[in-house]
Parts: structure tokens; C-alpha cells; sequence
């Protein structure tokens, strides 16, 4: 834990922030050359052209002011379009928020319904930063990890810890398709999820960012396919991850009717509207981007292929399978220390882990690697993890 000088008397709680592990790892190698960077999620592909061409042109057409905090009309409503096709369902422009990547959505999510001490169900596995969000609001987290079959080797939610604690929180986060364990949540436990949080007038924080990060259909099962516009229900989207645009910060929100001046004064409040000329780049990204996701999805099919090779013959290594989103979560017998394991393991063999310690309770032999690289730099890595793992 990173303590600040308490003469400087900021809030105990962002005092008491826990450092994510995989930055610290990172952060002590960032600039080394020789080293494999596996530990953050984002591919190595750039962003396509006719996308960065397309913010050249609102740059020069003059797309530099102020937007609404709601987001620029043709924005919302190609997002409204594509969401509706998507999902099968009417979509309408009022319940799309446009956000500074998901990152933003997720925090306005916890400033709008996170009162001082409320509880809130995190799915875990799962990526930290929403919890720190609870946090950060003075919420309560109950974690429920993920149910790992002995007999299949893959994730399940556990409904019956999760039916025992709904009743006391104001919401429950899922993320599916997972991070960081390529989990997928299925249409009938989304039901179920659903049909519980309807009873118990339960929030759903669905972050959705990975929907298109699928490799057996052409987007995963949604939250939105099967709610009403009046649940309650927060879908989390992003363009870092389907376009390759990690580094624009953009993503969108589908929220309910009715509650649309409310997420837009929390937008006038944080950042009151994401870069004009980002924007208009973003509805390039919708209209003309369908060819670069296939053509993307192909080559990390390609690179889980090689991964699943690779750690299935390592020894030391418990693979569950992933089925979504571009992430391996694997068990090292022997481990018992994470992000020890994974900051020795860079300084052995410059391969660059996530430690499973970041992702939330019972990961501390558990290592992640994102997979979203080239064929030759996955193969040169796991041969040099190799010794390690098997």
C-alpha cells in the first residue's frame, strides 16, 4: 500500500487505495526494450487508419469546442443504431451516454448509485478498478468469485452465494465477456441474474467492453438482449477494445430510461464531454469498422490458439480454457505469492505477467497473461517461460 503524507489531510480512503500490483510490476521494467509485455490488456495492433484519418479530418473541419454533455448527436445516435442491431432490441438515443472510455462510465456508475457503506456483489476474477470506484465512494465490496469445475475446468457463477447476499446490496458488477479469466456468461445465468436483481430492486453493472471479443458468433450474450428499458441496469461499453483504440478514451453507457439528466450532469462534473474530435472519430469507428473487428478477431483467434498450446503442456500449469475476450488465467503449482512469482519471473526471463493478486481474493497462485500480441512475440515468450512453468 503507497501511504501519503497525512499533514496533507486528503480523504483516508484515497490514502488507503490499493496499488494495482500489475502497475507496480510494470512500472519497474516499462522502459526496458527486451522485455515481452504480457501484463496489460490491450493488443499490439495500432489503431487503423481510416479511423486516425478520420480524426484529422474533424480536427481540420474545425471539431475542437465543446460538445454537449451528452455527447455528439451523430455519436449517440450511430451508437443508438448500432446497439439496436446488435442486441435485436430498440435502443433509443436517450438511453446512450457518451464517456470518456469505459474507465469514466464505471466511476459515474459508482458516483450515481453508491451511497457511504452500501454494499455492492463484484464477480471476481475480475479486473480491479471498479472496486476501487466502490471504494472511492465509501461503498462496502462482497466479493464471489467464480465457481471452478474440477470435473470440466471451466468458470460458473456461484448463484447460490450470490441469491444468499442480494438481498442486502444495492448492486451487483459482473463483467463478461472476463477479464481476466475469458469467462462468458450464458443467456440463462443472465436470466436468472436478472430475474433476482428485479426482486430485490438490485442495480446490474454489466461491463460489457470484451462483447465483441468473441470467437464462435459475433457478439457475446448481453445484459441488453433480454432487459426491459426500465431495469436497473448500467451496460458499460468501450471502443478501446473492438477498434484498438486503448489510448482515445472513448466509450459509451446504455442506461435507462429516464435517468439520462442525471449521468449528464455527472458528465458535466467529471470531464463535461469526451474530446469533440475523438468523438467524430468514433462514429467512423461504428459505420466502417465491422471488417477491421473480423479481421482482428481472426488474428486473436490465432494468438489463443498459440497461448492454449503453450501453458496446456507447461507442467506447473492448470489452464481453464477461454472462451472470450484475450486473456489466459492459469494456476502455477508451487505458487503462493503472485506478484513475487511474477516480478521474479521478469527479472529470469524479461516476459512481462500480470500477478492473479489483482484481480480480487484467491489469486495469489494465479497468473495472467494477455494474449493480444503477435504470433512471433507469444512464441519467443513462452519459450522463454518455459523453464519456469514446466
Amino acid at each position: 500500500m503507497l501511504l501519503i503524507n497525512t499533514g496533507l489531510k486528503l480523504r483516508n480512503i484515497i490514502e488507503e487505495l490499493t496499488t494495482s500490483p500489475i502497475r507496480k510490476i510494470a512500472n519497474s521494467a516499462i522502459d526496458n526494450k527486451d522485455v515481452i509485455p504480457l501484463w496489460f490488456g490491450e493488443t499490439d495492433i495500432i489503431t487503423p487508419s481510416f479511423i486516425s484519418d478520420s480524426m484529422k479530418l474533424a480536427l481540420d473541419n474545425g471539431h475542437t469546442f465543446y460538445t454537449t454533455n451528452h455527447g455528439v448527436p451523430e455519436l449517440v445516435e450511430t451508437l443508438s443504431q448500432y446497439s439496436s442491431n446488435l442486441h435485436k432490441k430498440n435502443i433509443t438515443h436517450d438511453r446512450i451516454m457518451i464517456t470518456a472510455a469505459g474507465m469514466n462510465a464505471l466511476m459515474m456508475s459508482a458516483e450515481a448509485l453508491i451511497n457511504p457503506n452500501d454494499k455492492v456483489i463484484c464477480i471476481t476474477p475480475v479486473w480491479p478498478n471498479f472496486m476501487r470506484c466502490i471504494e472511492i465512494m465509501g461503498g462496502k465490496i462482497i466479493e464471489i468469485p467464480l465457481i471452478l469445475s474440477e470435473i470440466s475446468n471451466t468458470w460458473s457463477l456461484n448463484m447460490d452465494d450470490i441469491k444468499n447476499n442480494i438481498a442486502n446490496v444495492k448492486g451487483i458488477y459482473i463483467n463478461s465477456p472476463n477479464n481476466p479469466t475469458g469467462w462468458m456468461m450464458d443467456t440463462k445465468e443472465q436470466l436468472e441474474i436478472l430475474e433476482i436483481c428485479r426482486k430485490n430492486n438490485v442495480w446490474i453493472i454489466a461491463d460489457e467492453v470484451y462483447e465483441r471479443v468473441v470467437y464462435d458468433r459475433k457478439v457475446a450474450p448481453s445484459f441488453l438482449d433480454i432487459a426491459d428499458e426500465n431495469d436497473l441496469l448500467l451496460v458499460i461499453n468501450s471502443f478501446s477494445k473492438s477498434w484498438a483504440m486503448t489510448g482515445w478514451r472513448l466509450g459509451w453507457m446504455t442506461i435507462p430510461r429516464n435517468t439520462l439528466a442525471l449521468f449528464e450532469k455527472l458528465n458535466e462534473f467529471n470531464i463535461a464531454s469526451p474530446a469533440a474530435p475523438v468523438q467524430h472519430a468514433g462514429i467512423t469507428a461504428i459505420k466502417e469498422g465491422e471488417d477491421f473487428i473480423k479481421e482482428m478477431i481472426n488474428k486473436l483467434s490465432y494468438s489463443r490458439n498459440i497461448a492454449i498450446k503453450y501453458l496446456s503442456s507447461f507442467s506447473k500449469v492448470t489452464l481453464p480454457e477461454p472462451t472470450a475476450a484475450f486473456y489466459t488465467f492459469f494456476k502455477v503449482d508451487g505458487v503462493s505469492n503472485s506478484e513475487e512469482f511474477c516480478m521474479n519471473t521478469l527479472l529470469k526471463t524479461n516476459v512481462g505477467l500480470a500477478p492473479g493478486t489483482s484481480f480480487g481474493q484467491g489469486g495469489k497462485n494465479w497468473v495472467r497473461i494477455c494474449y493480444a500480441k503477435s504470433p512471433e512475440l507469444l512464441e519467443e515468450a513462452f519459450n522463454k517461460l518455459k523453464p519456469i512453468l514446466d
